[in-house]
């Protein structure tokens, strides 16, 4: 990974990202954040289409939440899609850079997206003993995705 530079978050009061307020999760632990990611000229950079969640409800509706879970359950299949994508190539999440997370408003949750559920999955596998690199990340929240029952969409780009 020595052709990817990892920029933390300076430890004054900054603006954005963890110091912002949103740094630790309601159910507990801290949520590992990342300044930037620079890539060294003459890298390779992979960019990866939409990773959606697999189905864990082959009984509900096609196009239901039901079929593919709450937003936690969502993202920790969609993460699972995306390693096994960067796996094919050689790759492993600690070559990616970046992340961008598509979040549809949960209907559990009033339509809001569900932040916290995104979160937890994400601290799973960023950030841990086994995969201590950070990405860049962005969360937004989306009217929808193709599919009504998806409330998580994951973008990534990788670098080798």
């Amino acid at each position: 990974m020595s052709a990817i530079t990892r920029y933390p978050f300076p430890e004054s009061n900054h603006g954005q990202g963890p110091q912002s307020g949103d740094s630790r999760l309601k159910s507990g632990g801290a949520l590992p954040f990342l300044l930037a990611a620079g890539v060294r000229q003459g890298t390779e950079l992979i960019v990866f289409s939409g990773h959606t969640p697999p189905v864990i409800d082959a009984a509900a509706p096609a196009d239901s939440i039901a079929a593919f879970g709450d937003t936690y359950t969502q993202t920790v299949g969609a993460l699972r899609e995306l390693g096994a994508s960067l796996a094919s190539l050689g790759l492993g999440f600690g070559h990616l850079v970046q992340l961008r997370a598509l979040l549809v408003g949960d209907p559990a949750l009033g339509g809001r997206m569900d932040s916290e559920g995104f979160s937890r999955a994400y601290a799973e596998v960023f950030g841990t003993a086994d995969n201590p690199h950070l990405v860049a990340r962005t969360r937004c929240q989306v009217v929808g995705l193709v599919n009504p029952g998806w409330l998580v969409e994951l973008e990534a780009v990788a670098a080798r």
